[in-house]
């Protein structure tokens, strides 16, 4: 090898060496900004929050027992994880703050870079606010799919426009058909029932009873209950 293709390789590496180091700086500068930006929307979020729960849309008001049904299918380690859980089976990779943040963080989520202000984010989000507050603004941003007047927002308002009663007042039948659509809102239908809403609902029903259990981390459908 020629002194002079040395020293080219040596500059290519250098090249390359300075633009990994300056993708990982502004990495970390996208993931920070995520984080500073939930600090700096807590204090908002949070009178929201407790407008919320003072309102009665609270988790304690969806009825006994109804928020730890709702988590145990969405987010089984809510209350201990701060964020983030890649261990619980049945979690998935998006914890209900996460799920949140997409929600508030973003005009328009993409994948990819998008993960990254979507979980710096949420970390923010756990810092500020209480498992109460980020519990009632999950409960008012969830997506319940195409109702009769639009697309469905918030488990109470869902709850009124489908069966025509608070959360509180529903049968377990009728709760868990509301917590089993949110996985795909807009492809599991609350206002025509089909096979596949039908049989996620039988597959919570054994999971609340202890019958069966998610196969690992990712098993969001459940396929360790069908």
């Amino acid at each position: 090898m020629t002194g002079a293709v040395r020293r080219g390789l040596v500059n290519l590496l250098t090249l390359l060496g300075l633009g990994l180091a300056a993708c990982l700086v502004g990495l970390c500068i996208y993931a920070g900004l995520g984080f500073a930006d939930a600090l700096r929307d807590a204090p908002q979020l949070a009178q929201r929050a407790d407008g919320l729960v003072a309102a009665g849309h609270g988790p304690a008001d969806l009825g006994p027992g109804r928020f730890e049904q709702l988590l145990l299918v969405e987010d089984p380690a809510f209350a201990r994880h701060g964020g983030v859980d890649f261990s619980t089976p049945g979690a998935g990779m998006t914890t209900l703050t996460q799920a949140l943040a997409k929600t508030l963080a973003f005009e328009r989520f993409q994948p990819g870079l998008g993960k990254i202000r979507q979980t710096t984010y949420a970390l923010g989000l756990e810092v500020r606010l209480t498992k109460e507050q980020i519990a009632a603004l999950v409960l008012d941003n969830a997506s319940f799919g195409r109702g009769p007047d639009g697309w469905m927002t918030g488990l109470f308002a869902t709850s009124q426009t489908v069966f025509g009663r608070p959360p509180a007042e529903l049968t377990d039948d009728e709760f868990r058909h509301l917590v089993a659509v949110l996985i795909a809102p807009g492809r599991l239908s609350l206002m025509q029932p089909n096979a596949e809403l039908e049989e996620r609902v039988r597959r919570i029903q054994r999971l609340e009873t202890g019958d069966c259990a998610p196969r690992g981390l990712r098993d969001v459908w459940l396929e360790g209950c069908a």
